[in-house]
């Protein structure tokens, strides 16, 4: 199916746990810079939220996957304004009775600045790798392992897989701040980080999970950014985590 917005499909998909009740929560699960939903752990991550009662929507952001819009231009102000307008979906939705928030390396990132937005809305927030050296990369002149001028951005930087990127996506990057977003949010973290993460650096996940108020940080010892080692370690996290929010 698709959520529209202002024009713009966005390739979505609901999965509801077996046996579901008439009404029970529901978990928005954000791939990453370059992804899709049908990777292999944004789809782990799924099931295992299915597994514990959850209904899961993943969906295709702007320029990825069978969504709409270019590569190219994509941003993440239009990621937010995206992912906002699937929350609005999902509040929408008549079987929904809470909504949790989960997103992987560009989505968790873009889950942990969507959920000081929309504190009110998310009752708990499970960014995975999250990759909050955009931010900082974009404001220091090094991104995507190209180094620029940013304070002359280039029209243009090439992606690792070739594909071109514009210099507004560095433009948007620079204006977010990442530490206003997570003194915002008060209610359950829970990230997840491989500490031999080759994409984004652990310690930063480290930094911000001593910064939110309620945080649990699981390192998966040997693991890389995408969980390529010890994807079931990341299962039973996300398993563990959830049981103990449906039980609170």
């Amino acid at each position: 199916m698709y959520i529209l917005i202002d024009g713009i499909k966005l390739n979505a998909k609901i999965d509801m746990p077996k046996g579901a009740e008439a009404k029970c929560p529901l978990c928005i699960i954000i791939h990453g810079f370059t992804g899709h939903m049908e990777e292999r752990h944004i789809i782990a991550v799924q099931e295992a939220m299915n597994e514990v009662g959850v209904a899961t929507l993943r969906v295709d952001m702007y320029g990825h996957g069978s969504s709409d819009g270019e590569f190219r231009d994509h941003t993440l102000y239009k990621w937010l304004t995206g992912a906002m307008a699937v929350v609005d979906y999902a509040r929408s939705l008549d079987f929904v009775t809470d909504i949790y928030l989960c997103g992987h390396s560009q989505g968790g990132l873009t889950s942990m600045l969507l959920a000081g937005m929309e504190r009110d809305k998310i009752k708990a927030l499970l960014p995975l790798s999250p990759a909050l050296c955009i931010l900082t990369g974009a404001r220091e002149g090094n991104l995507l392992g190209q180094e620029f001028d940013p304070y002359n951005i280039p029209d243009e930087l090439v992606n690792w897989d070739g594909r071109a990127l514009s210099g507004n996506y560095i433009r948007a990057a620079q204006t977010l701040h990442i530490e206003e977003a997570i003194d915002r949010y008060d209610k359950p973290v829970l990230i997840v980080h491989g500490d031999e993460d080759e994409a984004v650096p652990y310690k930063d996940s480290v930094v911000a999970a001593d910064r939110y108020k309620d945080c649990m940080l699981v390192t998966i010892e040997g693991d890389t950014h995408c969980y390529d080692n010890h994807l079931d370690k990341v299962v039973y996290a996300v398993k563990d985590f959830m049981r103990q929010q449906l039980n609170n």
